[in-house]
């Protein structure tokens, strides 16, 4: 394939957000496109996205003398079908940014900016020799504390799991801040996470996006969502922010935070009061489903639901009504509104009113979430046995192994470690500095140790508190197969370019780790010291995931990546993997966990007088948590961060627009510029949580670690309650 470089800045500027903010002088003068002989082919290498998103979207890249030029959507991704966000279309931005980090370096002293190249070699010597000294000085790797997450969900970056397997039994944060409440609530109800395939979205007539932005976070749902729109279906959006979804939808309703099951009870009530149960499915498929219907008889009024939530009562009868008639119906539940300290119980509620409705295990129609029914793959990179003779942690159960801590309470709970303490950390495709609550709590803990090493790709919170800094390979420069948590596409990525300047990937840098460890002290490490990529690759595969996708070689996907082999409607043939095998309403397990049995009301967790307004911080449009922001083109479109504010509110408190506002508690605060809108209401402010280059700004220097109600029974800690924070304001 030829393509003129006016055809590529055309494309490039087309695709970008805000494209009249670019100029063409901006183009010829930094992309690497423009430079580019158009009279040479191009080769096509088929990657995949492995952001932590719910798209994972198929691309095509587009090499020219080894240099990678255009980043486009794979026509053969039946989800993604050719298309890619806003921040996809910025890669080459990414992997030719002048800010990536290009060498191992270190910093002397720690935190000061003082940064110097050193050699891999030199790099692998001083982790190494690290590693065997706290192994000698406290008898086990056991001060070494590994935090990884999802950065990067190639599954072969997983071999950075098998760097700390390998070197013998080390302290692991464990948990995921994104989606467990919301993960354990649906465990609990259904016995695992797994949703209806998106693309059948079309064939729903109601369709209900619950606290869900796609058309900032899911941006390939939203072509299924217009089709069934455009056969009839009702939209109707439920959500604090009106934001861009919202905006598009048919019925928008901006609920108070938290209370969300109030709405999900006030509905389920009216349905009940007007015999629109389903309840010959709910009876066959559910247990404890009459002892649910009555707590809503003796507990639920349609005045207090509206009262709680601040919808109107005859909205609620409307959706309640509309959702409950309409054959079928679909609920999709937002990772955002789980993140409070009563958001499992509250998507427990939404999952009830999918089966009294009759709902579930329909097309077009579910309670969806999330799957991992596709990410069924070997692990190998991950699993390491231990060195021989290494000591761990014993558990309750007398078996010893890692020491497991809350990935949630990152910090809190790595200075509480004693017999050993903590005194490294590793971490990996993770920006503590940048996302986890109380940053203020996790500069001290950075301060407190004795080696901090991160792989990074650029100079962020983390690696700013870091002594050595690894520099890793983007997607296009190592070969992995992603899977998505959302649709049912699995995809192969290959490697286009070459690595850039001396970044490695996880699993290489593993391997050299390993390769020092034993030179040093033979038998310490028993992480693989070689093996090509493609190998590493074929080792991931299996007959079931062969099975599953259709295909009896990994080398097929790169043709053409694949859909799973599975019902468009999760749980279609009604085999529910709960104890009891089917939806269970009444849940033992929940109850054995010290939670409510039943899906009943929550009180949310209220103001304090002394911080009497909401913050909520929400996903940004222009960044993937702390990914992207930090671009030109991100920073050209929007540079710089803005508190969401509503007039009323702002007049209060004497602020206008663009003042700038201090935002704190207790905790903490930031310092940012005001934007009047109405999009938010007067109990409530909106920051987007993300990194920008050389920007202070964080919003977690306000963000308590307040655990949500569930996520430990899947993941084995509680979620986070980012959006259950409160704050006073005042003009800076």
């Amino acid at each position: 394939m030829k393509i003129s470089r006016r055809q590529f800045i055309g494309a490039a500027a087309a695709t970008t957000a805000g494209a009249s903010l670019f100029s063409f002088q901006m183009l010829t003068r930094l992309n690497p496109a423009a430079a580019a002989d158009t009279n040479a082919e191009f080769q096509q290498f088929r990657n995949v996205c492995p952001r932590n998103c719910y798209d994972t979207c198929g691309q095509i890249s587009f090499v020219q003398n080894g240099v990678l030029k255009k980043v486009e959507g794979d026509p053969k991704h039946g989800y993604t079908n050719g298309k890619l966000c806003v921040k996809g279309y910025t890669y080459t931005r990414r992997v030719y940014s002048p800010d990536r980090i290009k060498y191992p370096m270190k910093q002397t002293p720690r935190g000061s900016g003082n940064w110097t190249r050193i050699s891999w070699n030199e790099a692998m010597e001083t982790v190494a020799q690290k590693i065997l000294e706290l192994k000698k000085r406290y008898g086990s790797t056991l001060p070494i504390c590994f935090d990884k997450y999802s950065g990067n969900f190639g599954i072969l970056h997983y071999g950075a799991d098998g760097t700390m397997s390998s070197i013998g039994y080390t302290t692991r944060a464990l948990g995921t801040p994104c989606w467990p409440a919301g993960i354990d609530a649906q465990t609990y109800d259904f016995g695992t996470l797994y949703s209806n395939d998106p693309e059948d979205m079309v064939n729903t007539k109601y369709l209900i996006l619950w606290g869900q932005n796609a058309a900032w976070t899911a941006i390939h749902s939203v072509p299924f969502i217009d089709q069934a729109r455009q056969r009839g279906t009702k939209l109707v959006v439920i959500d604090p922010v009106l934001t861009s979804t919202a905006s598009k939808a048919d019925l928008y309703l901006q609920i108070k935070p938290s209370t969300d099951g109030a709405l999900a009870l006030g509905m389920a009530r009216y349905i009940l009061d007007n015999n629109w149960v389903d309840w010959e499915y709910a009876r066959a498929n559910s247990v404890g489903f009459d002892e649910w219907i009555d707590y809503l008889k003796k507990n639920v009024t349609l005045d207090w639901a509206a009262e709680k939530t601040g919808v109107p009562a005859d909205i609620i009868k409307e959706i309640a009504r509309e959702y409950a008639t309409s054959k079928p119906a679909s609920i999709w539940v937002g990772y955002g509104m789980q993140r409070h300290t009563n958001g499992g119980q509250n998507v427990r509620i939404i999952d009830a009113l999918g089966v009294m409705t009759g709902n579930i295990g329909k097309s077009g129609g579910g309670v969806n979430y999330g799957h991992l029914e596709t990410w069924g793959f070997n692990y190998n990179a991950m699993v390491n046995p231990a060195p021989k003779g290494s000591k761990g942690f014993v558990g309750p159960d007398g078996k010893e192994g890692d020491r497991n801590i809350n990935m949630n309470n990152f910090a809190q709970d790595v200075l509480a470690q004693q017999n050993p303490p903590v005194k490294m950390l590793w971490l990996a495709c993770r920006n503590p500095g940048a996302q986890d609550p109380d940053t203020t709590a996790i500069e001290k803990m950075f301060a407190s140790m004795e080696l901090v090493v991160t792989v990074d790709s650029f100079f962020n919170k983390t690696v700013e508190m870091s002594d050595i800094v690894l520099p890793s390979t983007t997607h296009f420069e190592n070969i992995d197969v992603n899977a998505s948590y959302w649709h049912y596409w699995v995809g192969i990525n290959q490697m286009a370019i070459k690595p850039m300047y001396e970044s490695k990937s996880d699993l290489e840098i593993a391997m050299l780790l390993a390769t020092k460890m034993n030179a040093l002290e033979p038998g310490s490490c028993t992480f693989p010291s070689s093996g090509t990529p493609e190998e590493w690759l074929a080792k991931e595969f299996n007959p079931g995931i062969y099975k599953l996708l259709g295909i009896s070689d990994w080398k097929e996907l790169i043709d053409s990546p694949r859909k799973a082999n599975m019902p468009s409607a999760s749980w279609s043939d009604g085999k529910f993997r709960t104890p009891s095998k089917k939806i269970e309403i009444h849940s033992d397990t929940a109850q054995k966990n010290g939670l409510p049995p039943l899906p009943i009301w929550v009180e949310e967790m209220k103001a304090p007088d002394k911080y009497p307004i909401r913050m909520i911080t929400p996903h940004p449009q222009h960044a993937l948590h702390s990914q992207f922001q930090n671009l030109d083109w991100m920073m050209a479109a929007n540079p710089e961060p803005i508190l969401e504010i509503h007039p009323k509110l702002a007049a209060k408190y004497g602020i206008n627009e663009n003042d700038l506002v201090k935002v704190f508690n207790d905790l903490g605060s930031i310092t940012l510029k005001a934007h009047l809108t109405r999009t938010t209401s007067p109990e409530v402010i909106v920051s987007y949580e993300a990194w920008y280059k050389n920007s202070n700004y964080n919003v977690n220097y306000t963000v308590k670690a307040i655990p949500s109600d569930m996520g430990k029974q899947a993941t084995g800690n509680n979620g986070l309650a980012f959006h259950d924070n409160f704050v006073m304001i005042q003009k800076a």
